[in-house]
């Protein structure tokens, strides 16, 4: 375990019950993968985040292009109260609500791409990798693996629209700093989950804001 670097609580503002601990790498393979590896150890909300990942991976079998230290690549634990296999969408509503409300804190206007991109105008910021374990018809918990474009400006010429919150903003943003904000707003987004009334208006915001290429 040396390669985790610190420890810290996501957010202050959040119940108790939405807290997560985060815990940094230095390297990892994948963050989703390392998450499972120790999925017995970790509380709910809690999230694992890397400067570097040798594998990240993307939708299919694509990989997550980042510079070590200049992005945001990680993955937070969903622990479900046996949530409905039909109701597994509340988890990508849940993720891409809360990333696109920390994205219009720092300014930047976002649509959520179906199903798990985020894009502020026509260039993906963002990217997500949802991996349910189920158990018969019910989703007990959820790896969500998260790679949100920071501080990236140098871009393979292969990848055809990437865009950075730097690049949107002409601000420089500390990895530990921004992280910790937005698994706020994720947890903020998680809680709402517990209502009927809560699950059924991430639904209705996340059909606002999505969209379908032709």
């Amino acid at each position: 375990m040396s390669n985790f670097v610190f420890y810290k609580y996501t957010t202050k503002m959040a119940p108790s019950h939405t807290r997560g601990r985060i815990k940094w790498m230095k390297d990892t393979d994948s963050t989703n993968s390392e998450l499972r590896r120790h999925i017995s150890e970790l509380d709910n909300l809690s999230v694992i985040a890397a400067a570097n990942q040798s594998a990240g991976r993307g939708q299919g079998a694509h990989s997550w292009f980042s510079s070590p230290g200049a992005n945001l690549t990680f993955s937070i634990l969903y622990e479900h109260n046996a949530l409905d296999a039909s109701d597994a969408i509340l988890v990508t509503c849940v993720t891409t609500l809360g990333i696109r409300d920390y994205l219009m804190s720092r300014g930047v206007e976002t649509r959520i791409k179906w199903p798990n991109d985020i894009w502020a105008g026509d260039r993906k910021i963002c990217g997500i990798l949802i991996e349910n374990i189920l158990e018969g018809r019910s989703v007990m918990r959820s790896i969500v693996g998260v790679g949100l474009n920071l501080n990236e400006t140098d871009w393979p010429a292969d990848l055809p629209n990437p865009v950075s919150l730097k690049e949107l903003t002409g601000e420089d943003y500390n990895p530990e700093t921004e992280l910790e904000t937005l698994t706020e707003a994720i947890c903020r987004r998680f809680g709402q989950m517990a209502t009927k009334d809560g699950r059924l208006g991430l639904q209705e915001e996340f059909e606002k804001f999505m969209f379908r290429l032709p």
